[in-house]
Formats: C-alpha cells, structure tokens, sequence
C-alpha cells in the first residue's frame, strides 16, 4: 500500500506473503492426499454383483421367452384359414308335423307343443270303463286277474301321455331357444376379430359344453320314454305269457274233469245236431 508521502506500507507487504505462503500449503497437502488414495478390491461385493448381474439377465431371457410363448399363444386360426368353411350351410332343424288332421290334430299339437295333463292323448284313444263296485263282487282270484289288465292299460297310458309331453317341450325348447343359442354361438367361433382373448375362447368352450349337457339331458328324456315303453311291453307280454300257462297248468290239473266235460259237451253238440 502507498502512503501519501509515495512510500509502501509495511502491513500490506506482509499481508501479500502470508496469502501466498497459504496457497502454496494447501496446494501441497492437496497432491500428498490425492496421492495417498489407494483403490481397494473386495471379493465378496464384486462376488455378490456379478450374481445379481447373473440373476437379472436371467430373469429378463425368461420374460423374452415368456413374451414370445404369449404371442404365439395370442395367435389365432383365423390368422391362417378362413373359419366360414366349419359352417355348415343347411344345418338340420327341428320339424313340425304339418299337415291337416282332422281327427288327431290336438295330439299332433301336443307333439309339437307338449301336452302336461294328456288331454289330447285321451281325445283319440278308446275310453277305459271301470265300475269299483262290481270288482268287489269278483273272487279273490278273479279280481286279482281285471286289476292286474287295468294297471297295465294304466301304465301304458302314463308312458304315452308323458312321451308325449317330453316330446313336445324338446322340440317347441329346441325351436326358440337352443337353435338361436347355437346360431349365437355359431357366430362367436367363426369371428376371425382380434380381439378375442383367450378368456373369449373360453367362454366359447364353455358356452358349448353347456349346449351340449342341455343336448344330452335331451337326449336322456327321449331314452327315459322309450325305456318306460319297453317297460310297458314288458309287462303285458309278461302278463300274457302268465294267463297262457296258468291256463295250462289248470287244465293239467283238472284234466280228469275237464276231459270228462269236454267229452259230455261234445256228445250233448253231437246229440243236438241236426241237419240244417
């Protein structure tokens, strides 16, 4: 610093070196501690990186290859071939007896619509008279015989009348619900969209694993009536082959007597005849 009197100051001399003299301290002990810094190796980190560098390679190849399984997945058989051509072009429907009945249309309704009560089954078939009062005039013997006729003609009456009525429900159910079910379904299979997922798939398969159990329950009902027919026939030719063989075993029986009265009828007739 310059006084007036053009002389320097002693202070801002010494100011000047002792700023010097820091720089040049701190500037030296800077290089010894860079210069002291040494690089470490440790084993176990550099062990544990490369593991985890291992670990996730590993686990991005899996998501790759899982990301490419998914694609092919994702794939459908619309993207190669047109799904029209597993349509069939005149599928086969349920019927209707058409035609002009005169005599047996409410039962020719009945096998279009179902008939629950039998009314219509009961118009066109011979009527049953029964009179309760006179079986109990029967014997034992003989009442046991009528009843056992009546149940059998009773019997075959339940069997048609509920045929009758399964038949209709299947066809008049099969006409206005389960074709346009299949026709809905149908549609969904053949869309070559997409957008259908997997989950779509799936609802497909298990839309039609329900038709086919309605199919099949179906199907049961019509097997169920014509095993109860069966059952039907069964009987009344049991029944039949019973009376012939009672009827043999009787005349083994009474074979003194029946001959001795076929014998006696037959001389009276030979008696009685005359010319004509």
């Amino acid at each position: 610093m310059i006084s007036q009197n053009g002389h320097e100051s002693r202070g801002g001399s010494s100011f000047g070196w002792r700023g010097l003299l820091a720089t040049i301290t701190v500037t030296a002990l800077t290089a010894q501690t860079a210069q002291a810094q040494l690089a470490v190796h440790d084993v176990a980190v550099t062990a544990r990186n490369a593991a985890t560098a291992v670990a996730k390679e590993y686990l991005v190849r899996v998501q790759e290859e899982q990301h490419r399984k998914l694609r092919r997945m994702a794939q459908r058989l619309s993207l190669f071939t047109d799904l029209r051509k597993y349509v069939l072009e005149e599928p086969p429907r349920w019927r209707t007896h058409g035609g002009d009945y005169f005599f047996a249309q409410p039962y020719n309704d009945a096998l279009i619509f179902g008939d629950a009560g039998g009314t219509a089954y009961r118009s066109l078939t011979h009527p049953l008279v029964t009179t309760v009062d006179r079986l109990t005039q029967l014997s034992p013997a003989a009442r046991r015989t009528i009843e056992s006729r009546l149940a059998t003609v009773g019997l075959t009456d339940a069997a048609a009348i509920a045929a009758t009525h399964d038949t209709g429900q299947l066809r008049l159910n099969g006409r206005r619900r389960e074709l346009q079910a299949i026709d809905a379904l149908e549609g969904h299979v053949v869309d070559p969209s997409n957008e259908q997922s997997a989950t779509a798939v799936l609802d497909k398969i298990s839309g039609a694993s329900l038709i086919g159990a309605r199919q099949r329950q179906a199907r049961i009902q019509l097997l169920t009536g014509v095993l109860e027919q069966l059952l039907v026939d069964s009987k009344r030719a049991r029944d039949t082959e019973a009376a012939v063989l009672g009827m043999q075993l009787t005349a083994w029986r009474e074979r003194r007597a029946a001959n001795e009265a076929f014998v006696a009828g037959t001389g009276d007739a030979l008696r009685r005849w005359r010319q004509p």
